[in-house]
């Protein structure tokens, strides 16, 4: 089984930055791609962003383009996330998820390991 734990998250003001970040642990190696998903309230949790294993081929939602940027560390077993310029529609729980295969899709079906999610919360 492979655990994932979110951290980072919090209150920050529109503009502002964030970096998250989700660390692996059990059969760490048993995971291929890496991503982020979040949920506001109200809404379907949507996908934000993905790695692939080598960390050669990333993903972005339309909506955080140029803004958010996804990274790893495989020595550590960590996917960060970058979030930059940030909006108040970009409040939600974020969800680390990783997949068995280098799967970068925004399907989250795709991905059979979630963390618990962590809070963040963009003021205007």
């Amino acid at each position: 089984q492979v655990q994932l734990v979110e951290s980072g998250g919090g209150l920050v003001q529109a503009g502002g930055s964030l970096r998250l970040s989700c660390a692996a642990s059990g059969r760490a190696f048993s995971i291929y791609s890496l991503g982020w998903f979040r949920q506001a309230p109200g809404h379907e949790r949507e996908f934000v962003t993905a790695i692939t294993r080598s960390g050669g081929t990333t993903r972005y939602a339309d909506s955080v383009k140029g803004r958010f940027t996804i990274s790893r560390d495989n020595a550590k077993n960590t996917v960060y996330l970058q979030m930059n310029s940030l909006k108040p529609e970009d409040t939600a729980v974020y969800y680390c998820a990783a997949s068995r295969y280098d799967y970068t899709g925004t399907n989250s079906d795709g991905y059979h390991y979630w963390g618990q999610g962590t809070q963040v919360t963009v003021s205007s």
